[in-house]
């Protein structure tokens, strides 16, 4: 009886491919993970990291990085976050969204109730994080080199002394002039001027609209703290203000200083 003939097997010389791409998968996640590390925005960083990892566990590497890191918009508006550069093109962020949140019912109202001063560029309202401003362009309120207020601005300025009456926060009312000098008979400088136009508004919101002068403080800037170049007209005009800040409630306990409560001391009688 004839013997079989046993052939060997054949060695499967392709599976070093099996060792290689998962090399080349740990390699690209290895540069991803190094690329988001060196972008600023740590949020983005770790969202990759993670999207990796998950990626690593699930497989689609490519795909999940993808969509974070650019590539084109797909069907529910995500990726294409690296359109302008490396880093993503990151909205700007309005300087609404830095202020106090205790405010923002404030910033509404204010805005509606003084849109047409708004509009006619009189009056500006924003949040910053130190609190609401409400800023006052002096060629609308105040005559020039002067510290009397118009009447004509009266009912505007009836609208914000309402809001400052109803809020319990602590209100700065901040007098700016521009760069150039003045000397007068009532003048001798723009920090008088701007502290008196700072007065002004105190001595009317306490009276007229009933503010608790408690609440109220002024303070004198002159030209020293700009909000437009002083080169050109139009840059003085809008440095030619006053401000009204409602500072936020943990601002204000940060700045209000210390007052110590003081007992008199008992009479002694001999």
């Amino acid at each position: 009886m004839a013997r079989k003939k046993i052939h060997p097997e054949h060695e499967n010389h392709e599976r070093w491919l099996v060792s290689y791409a998962d090399f080349i998968t740990l390699l690209f996640a290895f540069f991803v993970v190094m690329f988001a590390s060196s972008q600023t925005d740590k949020a983005k960083a770790q969202q990759v990291s993670e999207s990796v990892k998950e990626a690593l566990d699930k497989g689609g590497v490519a795909a999940a990085v993808h969509e974070i890191l650019g590539g084109t918009v797909d069907d529910k508006g995500k990726g294409n976050a690296m359109m302008k550069g490396p880093g993503g093109s990151q909205p700007k962020k309005k300087q609404d969204e830095g202020g106090p949140a205790e405010l923002t019912p404030s910033l509404h109202y204010l805005t509606q109730a003084l849109q047409a001063e708004i509009a006619q560029g009189q009056i500006e309202v924003h949040l910053e994080p130190r609190g609401l401003v409400v800023s006052l362009r002096q060629a609308a309120f105040f005559p020039s080199g002067g510290d009397t207020l118009d009447p004509n601005t009266f009912h505007s300025l009836d609208k914000i002394g309402a809001i400052l009456r109803s809020l319990p926060n602590s209100i700065r009312l901040e007098g700016h002039t521009d760069s150039v000098p003045i000397h007068t008979a009532r003048f001798r400088n723009n920090w008088e001027l701007s502290a008196a136009r700072g007065i002004a508004m105190l001595e009317l919101f306490s009276s007229r609209c009933d503010v608790s002068p408690q609440k109220l403080a002024v303070a004198g800037y002159a030209d020293t703290a700009p909000v437009d170049t002083n080169d050109t007209e139009e840059g003085r005009t809008h440095n030619r203000r006053v401000d009204i800040v409602i500072l936020a409630q943990e601002v204000a306990m940060k700045t209000a200083p210390a007052v110590a409560a003081r007992r008199p001391s008992p009479s002694v009688h001999k």
